[in-house]
Parts: C-alpha cells; sequence; structure tokens
C-alpha cells in the first residue's frame, strides 16, 4: 500500500507537508541566553565519597546483622529453644502454672 504510516488509507495531499518537516517547523526557538556548561566535577572526591557511603553502609548493615542475631538468640533462649535443655512443652507449662 503506498500510503504506508497514514491512518485510512488516505494518499498524502501535494500541499500537505510531510512530518518530518513539521516536526522541524514544531521546534521551539531557544528564549533568552543559553546556560553556561556545569562546572567540571572532582571524580576523585567524587569516588572517596562514594567509597566513604558504601564503608559505612556495610558497617551499617553488618551492625544491624549482629544486633539481629543477638535478639534472635536472646528470644529463643527464653522460650527455651536454645541454650537451656528444658523442652518447650515444660517451659509452656511452667509458665502456665506461674500464672495461676
Amino acid at each position: 500500500m503506498a500510503s504506508r504510516g497514514r491512518r485510512g488509507g488516505a494518499p498524502a495531499r501535494k500541499d500537505e507537508p510531510r512530518r518530518e518537516e513539521r516536526a522541524e517547523q514544531q521546534a521551539p526557538a531557544p528564549q533568552g541566553s543559553v546556560l553556561p556548561p556545569p562546572p567540571p566535577v572532582d571524580y576523585g572526591v567524587f569516588m572517596q565519597g562514594l567509597v566513604q557511603a558504601m564503608q559505612t553502609q556495610a558497617h551499617t548493615q553488618a551492625a544491624l546483622q549482629a544486633q539481629l542475631e543477638a535478639q534472635t538468640h536472646s528470644l529463643l533462649r527464653r522460650i527455651g529453644l536454645v541454650g537451656d535443655p528444658t523442652s518447650l512443652e515444660e517451659t509452656v507449662e511452667s509458665d502456665s502454672e506461674r500464672s495461676e
């Protein structure tokens, strides 16, 4: 079909500009002054900051992981699953006897 890309299959008229020409006509002209280029970046300083941030994140993650493991171990010890030969059933029975 010779009218590829047009809706309805109607061929382009000779007095109608093509799509590429319309896009060029619709491009807005820059208004006012053009901004100057941004200042140069000191990549050494940037990389130092990035490394420091990554080290801080790793330290924080390790501290949180250690805290979570300590809390989990403490909780499991309290309910009798770790470190104490008392079974979970005995712990529950003794807890229920205390509340009576």
